[in-house]
């Protein structure tokens, strides 16, 4: 049985940083990308970051490049979603989840290609 914890979110200030680990168990975790997600009420679910099994192959939506950084420890079955220079506007829930094609070795942003959802981390950003 594949399971996706969240962890790290909070309240903090703009202009501040958090570390959103994603611990995954159940699934061989190097073969697989790992995707971040975030949704406020009445919004669709939107990628934010994801990365490929082996960590050469990232996506960032465009209002997280430069302020949040998307890595992997594969030998501790962990994604980290470094968020920095937060703003207002990235208050959400945060939601991880596995790529699990077969055989797909690349990284996509699509929630529809996603499984697995764990049940996210609150993000509060004050202004």
């Amino acid at each position: 049985e594949v399971q996706i914890v969240e962890s790290g979110g909070g309240l903090v200030q703009a202009g501040g940083s958090l570390r959103l680990s994603c611990a995954v168990s159940g699934i061989t975790f190097a073969d697989y990308a790992i995707g971040w997600f975030r949704q406020v009420p009445g919004k669709e679910r939107e990628g934010v970051s994801c990365i490929s099994g082996s960590g050469g192959s990232i996506y960032y939506e465009d209002s997280a490049k430069g302020r949040f950084s998307i890595s992997r420890d594969n030998a501790k079955n962990t994604v980290y979603l470094h968020l920095n220079s937060l703003k207002p506007e990235d208050t959400a829930v945060y939601y991880c989840a596995a790529d699990l094609r077969p055989g797909w070795v690349g990284v996509s942003c699509y929630a529809f290609n996603y499984d697995n959802w764990g049940k996210g981390t609150q993000v509060t950003v004050s202004s």
